[in-house]
């Protein structure tokens, strides 16, 4: 009997063993698994990164797009800026460029639905349904003011060296300030309190931008000479002109800012 127990606590011992040991392979396998996702996921980032940086829109699209699914919010926002930036494309068909800004905006909403606290995603999402307002009409568009800078200003919150971030809510305090008067009776229909701002509120966004990220984009230069413009403050305007002027033309953005030069300089 005594040999009896012994053998079954023996044989019970192997098979608790032989179980860890499967429990120790399969937790090994799965971690192999998570890691080899995450490195896959980081790589595709980087990749998506590189492409954004130099300006290989289309590439970057086609890259992103096998990731529309994903519940990454890291992917989609940047799926997000990459339809946007395809929408911006000379080249693009008025209905296409509908159809990406819609997709664009379709994007951000669903990163910042999957992460809440990713700065880029209420940045995203922001930029985005300002587009869509373009297709909506002014009433919808100033409707969705409030909305686009309680994005922008929890995007800063959460990341106050993102200096696009800062511009952008600059470019808002920009776009109120020489909102004409037809649009601010709409703004008075819409809010008991409608939305204003001023050329020196967006001026301190567009230097706090610059002081964060030197140089970091043509159309914070671009914005700063104009604020400047109407300011009066004429020889810091033409500083800044300058510089987005001889800003390399690398995103559609940027080539667009070169084209503003001539109106801009024949105003002074």
């Amino acid at each position: 009997t005594c040999g009896s127990l012994v053998s079954g606590a023996k044989t019970t011992a192997f098979l608790t063993a032989l179980s860890y040991l499967g429990y120790e392979a399969h937790k090994k396998v799965t971690c192999a698994a998570v890691v080899f996702a995450r490195d896959k996921a980081e790589e595709v980032v980087e990749q998506a990164d590189y492409l954004y940086s130099c300006g290989e829109t289309e590439k970057l699209y086609q890259l992103l797009l096998q990731y529309k699914e994903s519940d990454d919010a890291e992917f989609l926002w940047r799926l997000a800026r990459a339809s946007r930036d395809l929408a911006l494309l000379a080249n693009i068909a008025a209905d296409q460029k509908k159809r990406l800004t819609y997709e664009a905006f379709d994007y951000a909403k669903k990163a910042l639905e999957k992460n809440e606290a990713c700065f880029a995603a209420h940045k995203w999402y922001a930029i985005c349904l300002s587009d869509v307002g373009d297709y909506e009409g002014i009433k919808v568009k100033i409707g969705n003011s409030y909305i686009i800078k309680d994005h922008l200003q929890r995007a800063i919150d959460l990341n106050p060296k993102d200096a696009t971030s800062i511009h952008i809510l600059g470019y808002w305090c920009f776009a109120f300030a020489e909102l004409p008067w037809y649009q601010r009776k709409v703004a008075a229909v819409i809010f008991a309190s409608p939305p204003t701002a001023t050329y020196e509120e967006a001026l301190a966004y567009f230097l706090k931008a610059e002081e964060v990220d030197p140089n970091f984009y043509s159309k914070n230069l671009l914005m700063l000479g104009k604020t400047y413009m109407m300011l009066k403050d004429q020889e810091k305007a033409v500083l800044w002109l300058n510089k987005a002027r001889d800003y390399p033309a690398i995103t559609e953005e940027d080539k667009q800012v070169k084209t503003t030069f001539d109106p801009l300089y024949k105003t002074q």
